[in-house]
């Protein structure tokens, strides 16, 4: 009895203001039922349902009159409490949305590191979970629209920052498929994307390639914040197996011969500070999914950004692509691409691997064709070189076998809640809470 009493007495407790208003509309209603009955006593019949309140005023009105006072009294009522019934609603409707935006900022603050398509499709998935985004996006593309803006108009590469903008556009609008759109004619204009032009020409307004992603940033009306590796130029070389060096990004794919080392020139290249800032600030720090040499070490290449990652107390996930890639990553396991991760960036920089563990089935014999295949999810060399692999059912196969976003945001933050519980039990050794939970069993 008592336990069906409570949730009726809840009822009662102030909320959003709308039971009151809902009485208020009740007791207007009342009033102009008591006022039509009157009219039809006064037509002469009787609802006797005006003589408890006959008996209360009849010293003070006529009945005349007080049937005029109750009809007015009641409209009042009735349209006030109706009235501010509907404000409580749609306040209410505001501070649902506001308590959604609230969550999103409350969320971990998570930096992704890398390039290409693969940080994009990270970042689709991360910012329904958290406003609290930064990318860290390379900046030593040379080939395609980039390298044409490049060498043209001396900007820095725009592409992968074109496509971290579009990612972490809060809606599909117009202006985000204006930025995806790529010219397929006109002299000096075929092969460029309107993104990239854009970027370039804000670039030369702005007088700072950061203003401009900044200003870009505006006009997507973002979720979260995109950031160069460096505003310096620098070329990304490879020091290949035989000892030959390729300079530039766009030709390393093209070597097909194992690539023994990456490298900036000039090697001194510094950083934005706001980007070491981010990294010293995060809850989580995630590097790729991306090419390895061409997408996530040329940002780790930059002077002090691996130290800053190593440095820093979040946890520390790399995303393992899930197809090897020709002249690049030709037949490297998983636990091949983080050795390569780590001797190039000569620090600490992952904790944690996130490994594909769900073989695509359809697109095999057409990637077969290029020179691909699964990256093999070796884990227990991983879990030998002292990480912790995370096997995940994570891709999504349609045209192509790639990440997909919703899969792998769940993963990370899988990752990340864990770590967190992890770090809570530094506090208090683990076999104290099953103790404490034995005691409370019943």
């Amino acid at each position: 009895m008592r336990a069906r009493a409570l949730p009726a007495l809840r009822w009662l407790l102030p909320g959003t203001g709308i039971k009151r208003w809902l009485l208020v509309s009740a007791l207007g209603i009342a009033m102009l039922a008591d006022a039509a009955d009157r009219w039809v006593v006064a037509q002469g019949n009787s609802l006797n349902l005006n003589e408890m309140l006959d008996g209360i005023v009849a010293d003070y009105f006529a009945p005349g009159d007080l049937t005029w006072i109750l009809s007015v009294l009641g409209i009042l009522l009735l349209c006030a409490g109706t009235l501010f019934a509907l404000r409580a609603l749609f306040r209410a409707a505001r501070q649902h949305g506001t308590q959604e935006s609230l969550r999103l900022r409350e969320g971990y603050k998570i930096v992704a590191v890398g390039g290409g398509t693969g940080l994009s499709t990270l970042l689709r998935g991360l910012k329904r979970r958290t406003s609290n985004l930064t990318a860290i996006v390379t900046v030593s593309d040379d080939g395609g629209s980039s390298g044409r803006l490049t060498k043209e108009l001396g900007v820095l590469p725009p592409g992968d920052i074109r496509n971290c903008l579009v990612a972490l556009a809060d809606d599909e609008a117009l202006v985000t498929e204006l930025f995806r759109y790529r010219f397929n004619e006109g002299e000096g204009l075929s092969g460029h994307s309107f993104g990239n032009i854009f970027l370039a020409a804000m670039t030369g307004v702005t007088g700072n390639f950061d203003r401009a992603i900044q200003e870009s940033s505006h006009v997507l009306n973002i979720v979260g914040r995109v950031l160069p590796a460096t505003l310096g130029q620098a070329r990304l070389c490879a020091e290949l197996q035989d000892g030959s060096t390729v300079y530039g990004e766009s030709h390393i794919s093209l070597a097909n011969q194992a690539i023994e080392r990456v490298f900036l020139e000039p090697a001194s290249v510094q950083p934005l500070e706001q980007v070491i800032a981010e990294i010293g600030a995060a809850d989580a720090i995630v590097l790729g999914p991306g090419s390895l040499y061409t997408s996530i070490l040329p940002n780790l290449l930059v002077e002090g950004i691996a130290h800053a990652i190593a440095a820093s107390h979040a946890v520390k996930i790399y995303v393992c692509n899930v197809m090897t890639q020709p002249g690049e990553t030709t037949n490297m396991t998983a636990a091949d691409h983080v050795h390569a991760l780590l001797a190039n960036a000569r620090e600490n920089v992952c904790e944690y691997v996130i490994i594909n563990d769900e073989p695509p089935k359809r697109l095999l014999a057409a990637y077969a064709e290029e020179g691909q295949g699964p990256v093999t999810p070796d884990a227990a060399r991983i879990t030998e070189m002292g990480l912790t692999p995370v096997p995940a059912a994570v891709i999504s196969e349609t045209e192509n076998v790639r990440h997909d976003p919703e899969r792998l945001a769940n993963v990370v933050l899988t990752v990340i809640n864990r770590h967190v519980a992890d770090r809570a039990t530094f506090v208090k050794p683990s076999s104290a809470y099953r103790k404490t939970s034995k005691a409370a069993a019943p």
